[in-house]
């Protein structure tokens, strides 16, 4: 049985750590981060805030800290720590920076891990329901672009449209989704299975290049929907044209505060330019987090919510 969001965190820190915590009481439903810096004051944001703690944070802590996340062994997790980050029970993901060992212009590994930050996942079920009603066309589903800047909960609502999409719901009937997991954000797949509700039809690539994963999708699993978070290559960018003129929904996010950077974004750009997407959906920036801001169409006129 799956163990609750509070112990899941607490179990892959340190003791002392672990008591700070406690002994504040804090909401770990409201916690966003939680930050180790060797000799830097330990850092948790909630709400939007950070909060600084007066423990400095030591070597030995984060040592411990990541024997805890690799369960003893950092060799059999070398793949992901190329990539910066590891995902643990629950979906809450692990990032590490520190001195990195190169080979040939390719990270090989890291040979001193000086900054930890553990990303809680936050699962917010029905938070897409006001968006069903708008970005439904005679039954059909829109190509859909959600638009939010870093940490605006962009990801939380494509999760939630996926599960209900998959599942179906009063709007819509279940249908076959295809999810490409780059970043391990969307399933937050731990030891390969999704800790996040992604619906009984849907099939996820986790750990996979957004552009490679779409194109696999279309050619193995013929979803009807496809979900990617984060586009802005020349690669994705081709692989979403690709999986629309193949016919299958594109549901996509994209970090930015509104239609006019955008419209302002290379290679983006050229999507809103083309009209693929008719949805645009703006979430707020600042304090407003998982608030929209509204929704546009493809001629970036704004729709009522």
């Amino acid at each position: 049985m799956r163990r609750e969001k509070k112990d899941q965190i607490l179990a892959v820190l340190p003791e002392k750590i672990r008591g700070i915590l406690l002994n504040h009481g804090l909401d770990f439903e409201k916690i966003q981060e939680i930050r180790l810096r060797e000799e830097q004051p330990l850092a948790v944001k909630k709400e939007g805030k950070e909060e600084l703690f007066t423990h400095r944070v030591t070597k030995e802590e984060l040592r411990e800290t990541m024997e805890y996340v690799s369960n003893y062994s950092l060799y059999a997790y070398e793949n992901e720590l190329r990539q910066g980050f590891l995902t643990i029970e629950g979906g809450h993901r692990v990032g590490i920076s520190g001195k990195i060992i190169s080979e040939k212009e390719q990270i090989r590994n890291f040979q001193y891990i000086t900054s930890i930050n553990i990303r809680i996942c936050h699962e917010i079920t029905g938070c897409a329901n006001k968006l069903f009603p708008v970005i439904l066309e005679k039954g059909r589903l829109c190509h859909t672009m959600i638009i939010s800047p870093p940490g605006g909960g962009k990801t939380t609502l494509l999760r939630d449209l996926v599960r209900q999409i998959s599942d179906g719901n009063r709007w819509v009937e279940g249908r076959n989704v295809g999810v490409v997991d780059e970043r391990s954000e969307i399933g937050g797949c731990y030891r390969g299975v999704p800790q996040n509700q992604l619906g009984m039809r849907t099939d996820i690539l986790d750990n996979c290049p957004k552009a490679e994963g779409m194109m696999m999708l279309v050619r193995s699993m013929a979803p009807e929907v496809i979900a990617a978070d984060e586009i802005g290559t020349a690669k994705d960018v081709e692989a979403i044209e690709y999986a629309m003129h193949c016919g299958a929904t594109m549901l996509t996010t994209v970090h930015g505060s509104g239609m006019d950077e955008i419209r302002e974004k290379p290679l983006v750009s050229n999507l809103v330019k083309e009209r693929c997407f008719a949805r645009y959906v703006v979430m707020k920036s600042g304090k407003h987090v998982g608030e929209i801001e509204g929704i546009y169409n493809e001629r970036g006129e704004k729709l009522c919510i």
